[in-house]
């Protein structure tokens, strides 16, 4: 249900948002009022532009399009200062903000400061204009309440982030915490005498060299989704490196780990074709042994990903211990794959 909602919220936002912004264009064309409809339309532009579904779909410059749209609409709203209606200057209490929203930090704050310097500089020189001053206190009170909120959340980012054990982008758990994770699951099976055993998920990039990167960061939020849609609520998945997942799975032997990562490996290689990506994905599977621990068998399955696509990718690797050509002079045999 949460992953409904994560879906049908923002999409139907957009579009409803899109509609309101292009159906005040129209209205202001049948007016008469040019600036008013090329600010509406600029809006719908960048509130399409802005939603992070869209960067998911396509190879549209979406990042581009949202400068463009952005500045457009600072463009257009600066100069409906000059030109009228008045009523637009309204608009621009919500910039700021909008800007910070959708820049970096380091491309937001001199925007900001220019549209400042502008609105100011417009507003003294155009002495004619009635609630002038009323409007330029407001204008610099929600630059400022930005800035501050602004400042906030990147000062909680950063507070918070030596505590952050997800992964924003793909909610997967922070590499940070496997090692940890991995030893008191590795105790807890030689206890109880239980199996355990861990998957490693990697896209097949180097056999895809055409895709841009952004196609492929893109799909990273659905890859995390799904990984958590398919694994049980106990097992957990960490992102250890940017194209790379590791999950450990406690009570499932090599078998039933190797078949899970099959599974899953031709999901994601149909989630891939689904977005028009050219990619495909290569698993790697170990298993507890005596003597292992949380480093050795992270280089196991580690080891399992790297023949897998070593001979080709789109396979599944399981770890085989010892493996002869991890030995000194040794070559790689045949691969397994599942």
């Amino acid at each position: 249900m949460p992953q409904s909602a994560e879906k049908f919220l923002p999409s139907t936002l957009t579009k409803a948002g899109c509609a309101a912004l292009a159906l005040t264009s129209a209205l202001s064309v049948l007016l008469g009022e040019p600036l008013a409809a090329a600010s509406a339309a600029a809006a719908a532009g960048l509130c399409l532009a802005g939603s992070p579904l869209n960067n998911q779909q396509g190879k549209l410059p979406w990042p581009q399009l949202r400068y463009f749209f952005l500045g457009a609409l600072a463009l257009a709203l600066v100069a409906a200062l000059w030109l009228g209606p008045w009523s637009l200057s309204h608009w621009l209490y919500a910039l700021p903000l909008a800007t910070f929203a959708l820049l970096p930090v380091y491309l937001a704050a001199p925007v900001t400061l220019v549209l400042l310097v502008l609105v100011l500089s417009s507003a003294q020189w155009l002495v004619n204009l009635p609630d002038r001053h009323q409007m330029v206190s407001a204008f610099v009170l929600t630059t400022l309440l930005a800035g501050i909120l602004v400042f906030l959340r990147e000062y909680k980012s950063r507070q918070l982030a030596p505590l952050r054990r997800t992964d924003e982008l793909t909610q997967a758990a922070s590499r940070e915490y496997l090692s940890a994770d991995l030893h008191k699951e590795i105790q807890r099976s030689e206890r109880e005498g239980t199996n355990l055993s861990v998957m490693m998920i990697g896209l097949d990039t180097h056999l895809s060299d055409s895709d841009p990167d952004e196609d492929i960061r893109a799909i990273l939020p659905r890859i995390g989704r799904y990984l958590h849609s398919q694994l049980r609520d106990f097992d957990t998945y960490y992102r250890v490196a940017d194209l790379q997942f590791l999950a450990i799975l406690p009570g499932a032997n090599t078998a039933e780990t190797a078949k899970k990562a099959d599974l899953i490996r031709q999901g994601l290689d149909k989630l891939m074709e689904s977005h028009g990506l050219k990619l495909t994905v290569s698993t790697g599977v170990a298993g507890l042994n005596i003597g292992d621990d949380a480093d050795s068998l992270q280089q196991s399955v580690a080891n399992a990903l790297r023949r897998a696509q070593q001979q080709g990718g789109n396979r599944t690797q399981t770890f085989s211990n010892p493996l002869p050509s991890d030995l000194p002079g040794k070559q790689d045999p045949e691969a397994n794959a599942q």
